[in-house]
């Protein structure tokens, strides 16, 4: 199974349009070792030409043009994107679909939930009507259940319900739902190599810690380093936990699960443009990397 990271960086991307913050004014001036990363996004395949999209972030454009494999040039119009599956109804991880219309009809995966915000608070759905078809929506279990995307029945996927909030806009924001927020257990059927993809993960659970335990490549939620990281930076006064993250940090972060599963490669996706480990010779990054735990950058590719 093929892996490629589209984009790695939180909503906004870094550096953040409007934002001065260390590490934008840092990356921007080229003072900071760091390099720009563009919004959250992950493309699998299992022969290089049938892609499936992991959200779907507002800068596809520029992550489609970035990754010649998922144009291929067969026809006048052609795509190697054969459907997009979604984890939330994030507005970085589904106003990327906007930019698709000329593909409809459009294939989507995501639960029920996150369609009825995306034809409500943010209704996408409802607007791509226009074009051709417009969206066609493929329901995700949410009951533990596999699922394919048309025509790549070598790859079977899974979703993981887990704890999170819906989008601030999101007409039930106050009132969680089961299906909201999920990660995916993606797996290729021919050679049984797995992914774990969570790019929003705000608690874990043992449970969900033997599932990732099993699977050969985590890649998992590194938005904020520490809880109180946007107090920090000045930009902000939200908790991480108030967002739906788990910081990296702290006796119960992200560092210290992820060092509970020896076996599976670590990859830390969706980093918010405050988070110290972008600066490649921070403290931070070094702590991160000697816990055996990679960055996620556009660009990474790998195989599984």
């Amino acid at each position: 199974m093929k892996v490629m990271v589209l984009g790695s960086a939180a909503g906004g991307g870094f550096p953040q349009w409007n934002c001065n913050c260390n590490n934008c004014c840092g990356v921007r001036s080229g003072s900071l070792d760091a390099i720009p990363r563009t919004q959250s996004s992950i493309a699998v395949s299992v022969d290089g030409e049938r892609w499936i999209l992991l959200n779907a972030s507002p800068d596809i454009r520029s992550q489609l043009e970035a990754n010649p494999p998922l144009q291929p040039k067969r026809g006048r119009r052609d795509t190697g994107v054969h459907g997009v599956v979604l984890a939330d109804s994030q507005i970085d991880h589904t106003t990327g679909l906007l930019f698709l219309r000329e593909g409809c009809p459009l294939r989507v995966y995501c639960t029920d939930m996150v369609a009825q915000d995306l034809s409500t608070g943010f209704p996408i759905f409802v607007m791509l009507q226009s074009w051709d078809g417009g969206v066609i929506h493929t329901t995700v279990p949410i009951d533990g259940s596999a699922f394919q995307v048309s025509d790549i029945e070598e790859i079977s996927i899974t979703a993981i319900p887990l704890d999170g909030k819906a989008p601030p806009y999101s007409p039930h924001r106050h009132d969680p739902h089961v299906g909201d927020n999920v990660g995916y257990l993606i797996e290729d059927t021919r050679s049984q190599a797995s992914l774990f993809y969570a790019p929003g993960l705000g608690q874990m659970s043992s449970a969900l810690l033997d599932m990732m335990g099993g699977a050969d490549c985590v890649m998992v939620d590194g938005t904020f380093w520490s809880e109180d990281e946007m107090q920090r930076a000045g930009v902000g006064t939200k908790l991480a936990s108030d967002m739906g993250h788990l910081p990296q940090s702290g006796d119960e972060g992200m560092l210290h699960w992820l060092s509970k599963i020896p076996g599976p490669r670590k990859i830390l996706i969706h980093i918010n443009n405050t988070n110290p480990i972008l600066i490649e010779n921070s403290p931070e990054r070094k702590l991160v990397e000697e816990s055996g735990v990679e960055v996620a950058y556009d660009g990474m590719a790998f195989d599984l």
